[in-house]
């Protein structure tokens, strides 16, 4: 059973269109949230990981499916998880759930790669080394 991260969250005035729905561009916002929480909960902070390690997990891709729109004042949860670990790439999958209904309003995940930032500030994609991966692996 891999560990599951959960934030929760109410949907605001300032998330919606003027459709009075959760503008998209907000999914992904929340996504990369739950992903910084998630790496924080097991023990990988990004921000210490790239001062101490030089490296990071930068995100490479990302895809939303959109089931149920979400509205104002609406309460949500984010699950996120570790689904897939590649030779340098991590695959996060995110469920934001209407509080309600328990019902699934998107479905995604972030692609993220392992990259190690050079002493002239360039990044360049690496192996996941392995004391990081363990600790990846340990969540799955």
């Amino acid at each position: 059973m891999s560990f599951k991260s959960k934030i929760t969250k109410t949907i605001r005035w300032g998330d919606l269109d003027p459709l009075g729905i959760v503008f998209y561009p907000r999914f992904y916002e929340w996504m990369d949230e739950a992903s910084h929480v998630l790496f924080n909960r097991i023990g990988l902070n990004l921000v210490k990981l790239l001062k101490e390690k030089e490296l990071i997990f930068a995100l490479a891709e990302t895809r939303a499916i959109y089931l149920k729109p979400l509205m104002y004042q609406d309460k949500i949860f984010i699950i996120s998880y570790i689904k897939k670990i590649l030779d340098k790439i991590i695959i996060i999958k995110h469920e934001i759930i209407h509080l309600k209904d328990n019902a699934i309003s998107v479905e995604g995940y972030e692609k993220r790669i392992c990259v190690k930032q050079l002493s002239d500030k360039t990044l360049k994609a690496i192996t996941i080394p392995k004391n990081v991966r363990k600790i990846l692996e340990k969540e799955k």
